[in-house]
């Protein structure tokens, strides 16, 4: 009897025998990775804790994403229609930092990301580097730090910015009086100059004398860059001529006891269309809101509006669109107004929206790449998608629920929405099926595989020297070496103390080396070459001493005549005759 016999398949036998021999090609399901990125829908909900009208804001946004009655399968396809319209369905998530994100950057090709943070560091990204599984920054500088010693003082990042027409150079703003032009690998370039704080007429300064807050580029002129500080000035700067002053721009406040000055909280420099000269604008801290002609003359301003906002609340968010029309403000006084720079008096439209410059002053708004939408974070970490028209939410998208957004930003060609959030998370959204390049690339890539090297506890820094767990053992005896192990009440063996000194009692010290220094000579060289230096650490009656047994053997001086010197006879006194001398001293005496 030939009968078939049939055996039933076993999926896990079949999934751990292999497919074939030879050499594995690593394959990846970048369908499974893209979907794994997708963020989950949210329902609509209030909170407690945050105001009535972010609630409303939060509620109606939501409802475009999500209807309530989960029946209606219709109204679900068009709130999902309505979402795809904006590149927020998917989502790559960065966290390279340790402290809140303040400001983001990126070149106009899209492949360089550059952050700034509160930890005062600024870190660069690569995407063409990036895969799933190695989503890190690839280069971390401090722009103040002067020295490598522990001491040195290092201040939070306030603003970046790529030229827009020379992405080779990055704009960067620390809370110091002097700005920084740093290239696209975080090579310092040039420096802004730091003006002298005891002149009282700030035309006569040939820089800031206090902190900066925030700067922008020319949108044109590859050369110009203007900083905006806390000492009521704008300073354009020729890039060209190493950081050279071109002009001043003094605004006096007119409000009362400013004593005529007031601190610049934002500024940016629009073009205008039809070839027309560009538009400076700027907010300061007075409620103010002023507008230059961007070519200059800036002796006077075009336009200006005394109460913008409320007086000293800090405007952190400014941005004009890109056809240089309208400008949009987010105040300290919890508020979001639109003005029309052709009619720069009233508002066109005004909402309220909660602030949170008070303790995030970089808070950011932002026009969309086309203008036909405007961006912005809330206290709550919610992304706000706003209609210019009347500003009230289109979308309303949890990024970083209980975690306050703080810079945004949405690239013309990636056609991605980065958010910065306090919690340290820089979010990049994306549409698969609108956005190009950026986190849709990364996403799509293999993820590599994960190599010994790329364990930092295996690997030593060279540029900190030796890793903590090197040993070394001249004579090959490690029963003389104590375990390097660090316990929680041993002291840590990694880093600087505050004198400069490595905490490491196996790494010899390098003394810093001053321009002092370099101009004294050491005490190796005054002992070699100076005669009779060691003298100054000896006692001066010591010294002679030493010599008193080998002068009166060998005498210097009176070598000559040493043998012909006569020899000295003195009288020989018995004690009678010294006791009989003392009597007679005495009867003369009386």
């Amino acid at each position: 009897m030939d009968d078939d016999i049939t055996v039933e398949e076993d999926d896990a036998l079949k999934s751990f025998l292999p497919n074939g021999f030879g050499k594995q090609e690593a394959t990846a399901n970048t369908n499974l990775q893209i979907e794994r990125s997708k963020r989950p829908r949210q329902e609509p909900s209030t909170r407690n804790g945050g105001s009535s009208n972010e609630q409303s804001l939060e509620a109606g946004g939501l409802s475009k994403a999500a209807d309530r009655d989960e029946d209606d399968d219709d109204d679900n396809e068009e709130d999902s229609e309505e979402e795809d319209e904006y590149p927020v369905s998917h989502e790559l998530v960065l966290k390279t930092h340790e402290r809140p994100i303040t400001s983001m950057t990126l070149d106009a090709s899209g492949s360089r990301l550059i952050t700034g943070s509160t930890d005062c560091t600024v870190k660069f990204h690569d995407f063409a580097s990036m895969t799933p599984t190695t989503l890190r920054a690839f280069k971390s500088v401090d722009p103040t730090a002067t020295k490598t010693s522990a001491s040195s003082e290092t201040h939070p990042i306030h603003h970046v910015e790529f030229n827009p027409v020379s992405p080779s150079t990055v704009l960067v703003i620390s809370a110091i009086p002097q700005a920084k032009i740093l290239s696209r690998d975080g090579e310092p370039i040039a420096e802004s100059v730091k003006g002298d704080m005891y002149l009282r007429d700030m035309h006569n300064t040939k820089g800031h004398i206090s902190e900066i807050t925030t700067g922008t580029w020319h949108p044109t002129d590859r050369d110009l860059c203007v900083t905006a500080g806390t000492d009521s000035t704008l300073r354009i700067w020729d890039c060209s001529l190493r950081m050279a002053q071109k002009d001043v721009i003094v605004h006096k406040s007119r409000a009362a006891g400013s004593a005529g000055r007031t601190r610049m909280t934002a500024v940016v420099w629009g073009a205008s269309p039809q070839g027309n000269s560009s538009n400076l604008v700027a907010a300061a801290l007075d409620g103010s809101l002023v507008m230059w002609n961007g070519n200059g003359p800036y002796t006077r301003p075009s336009a200006e509006i005394r109460d913008a906002h409320l007086r000293d609340t800090w405007t952190g968010g400014l941005d004009i669109s890109s056809d240089g029309r309208t400008v949009v403000t987010r105040g300290g006084d919890d508020t979001i107004k639109l003005w029309d720079t052709r009619k720069f008096k009233t508002p066109i439209s005004t909402v309220s929206h909660p602030s949170t410059t008070s303790q995030y002053p970089t808070s950011s708004i932002k026009f969309s790449p086309t203008s036909t939408s405007i961006i912005t974070g809330s206290p709550t970490g919610f992304l706000h998608i706003l209609n210019p028209a009347t500003l009230k939410p289109d979308l309303v998208t949890p990024i970083t629920p209980g975690s306050p957004l703080i810079s945004l930003l949405w690239h013309p060609k990636l056609n991605q929405i980065l958010t910065g959030s306090a919690n340290a998370e820089t979010h990049v959204l994306y549409n698969p099926s609108l956005s190009t390049r950026g986190a849709a690339t990364v996403m799509s890539r293999a993820p590599k595989r994960r190599h010994i090297d790329d364990d930092p506890n295996l690997t030593t820094d060279l540029s900190q020297g030796l890793s903590a767990d090197a040993i070394i053992a001249p004579n090959g005896n490690l029963s003389t070496l104590r375990n390097t192990t660090n316990t929680g009440r041993e002291k840590p063996l990694t880093g600087l103390t505050a004198s400069g000194r490595s905490r490491d009692p196996r790494r010899p010290h390098v003394p810093v080396v001053t321009p002092f220094a370099k101009s004294q000579p050491d005490a190796k060289h005054v002992r070699d070459n100076i005669p009779l230096s060691s003298m100054r650490d000896e006692d001066p009656r010591e010294a002679l001493l030493k010599y008193a047994e080998k002068a009166e053997k060998e005498p210097m001086f009176t070598g000559a005549w040493r043998k012909t010197q006569p020899k000295t006879i003195y009288a020989e006194v018995s004690d009678e005759d010294e006791d009989g001398g003392r009597e007679r001293k005495r009867v003369r005496e009386g």
